[in-house]
C-alpha cells in the first residue's frame, strides 16, 4: 500500500519548486491533491506533467479570500483534508537600512498572515489524526545579512506553530515544519537580483554547508513525504532542518 493512499493533500507554493516536488511525491504516494500558487499560467503548465488525482487552484495566500475559495474547492472536490502544507513564501533580500514598509508588509502578509488564516480556514475540513506541517527555513537559526525581515517572518511562524500544536492535540492532529537551507529552487531567481549576484550567494552558501552542496527540491520533498505520513506517526511539533548541515556549524 502506498503511503498516501486516499490521503487528501492541500499544498501552498505547489507551481514550482518544493511545493511542486513534494505535489508530485504525494501523488505518487496515492493521494489525491489540490496545489495551489499565484500564477494561473503557472498552475497550467505543471498539470500537463502530472499524473493522478490532483485539481489546481489560483490562490494568493495574503488575500483571505482566496484562502477561503482554495478551502472551499478542495472539499467541494474531495469532502475532507488529511495534510495540509503550508509551503508557499517569498525571501526578497533587503539590508536593514532599506527595510520599507512595503518590504514589511508584503513579506509578514505572504509568510505569516497567509499561513495563518489557511489554517483557521482549514481547521474544520481536516480529518482527526491528520497532518499539518510548514515550510520554514534555518534563517531563524542562523544570521543571513539581508535577510532580517524573512528570519521575523518564519521565526514569528515557528512560535505559531508550538501554539497550535498544543491547540489540536485533542484531535490527534500533528503540526510539524520542514526548515530547508539553501536549496536550488526557482526562490533564488525571484530575488530581483542580477543573475551573478544570485550565482555568488549561491556558491558562498554552498561553501558553508557541511556536504558542500545545495539541496534540491526533491529532498526537501522526501522530508515532507516522512513527516505527512504514518512514519512519522510520533513525531509531532518538530521542525526538521533539511540543510547539509548548515545549522549544526
Amino acid at each position: 500500500m502506498k503511503k498516501l493512499e486516499n490521503k487528501v493533500a492541500v499544498i501552498t507554493g505547489a507551481n514550482s519548486g518544493i511545493g511542486l516536488a513534494t505535489a508530485k511525491s504525494y501523488l505518487k504516494e496515492g493521494a489525491k491533491v489540490v496545489l495551489a500558487g499565484r500564477r494561473q499560467e503557472a498552475l497550467e503548465d505543471v498539470a500537463k506533467e502530472l499524473e493522478g488525482d490532483f485539481i489546481t487552484v489560483r490562490a494568493d495566500v495574503a488575500n483571505i479570500e482566496d484562502n477561503q475559495n482554495l478551502i472551499k474547492q478542495a472539499v467541494d472536490k474531495y469532502g475532507k483534508i488529511d495534510i495540509l502544507f503550508l509551503n508557499a513564501g517569498i525571501a526578497p533580500p533587503t539590508p536593514t537600512t532599506d527595510v520599507s514598509e512595503e518590504h514589511y508588509n508584503e513579506l509578514f502578509n505572504i509568510n505569516v498572515k497567509g499561513p495563518v488564516f489557511t489554517v483557521k480556514e482549514a481547521l474544520p475540513h481536516i480529518n482527526d489524526g491528520g497532518s499539518i506541517l510548514f515550510n520554514n527555513s534555518i534563517a531563524t537559526q542562523k544570521g543571513f545579512d539581508g535577510l532580517g525581515v524573512y528570519s521575523a517572518t518564519k521565526g514569528a511562524l515557528r512560535a505559531y506553530q508550538r501554539v497550535l500544536t498544543s491547540e489540536v492535540k485533542s484531535r490527534k492532529i500533528r503540526v510539524n515544519a520542514v526548515a530547508p537551507g539553501p536549496i536550488a529552487t526557482p526562490l533564488y531567481g525571484k530575488m530581483g537580483l542580477p543573475e551573478e549576484t544570485v550565482t555568488e550567494m549561491g556558491n558562498n552558501f554552498a561553501q558553508l554547508v557541511p556536504l558542500g552542496r545545495f539541496g534540491t527540491s526533491e529532498e526537501v520533498a522526501k522530508a515532507a513525504l516522512f513527516l505527512a505520513s504514518e512514519d512519522a506517526s510520533y513525531i509531532n511539533g518538530v521542525e526538521l532542518e533539511v540543510d547539509g548541515g548548515l545549522s549544526q556549524i
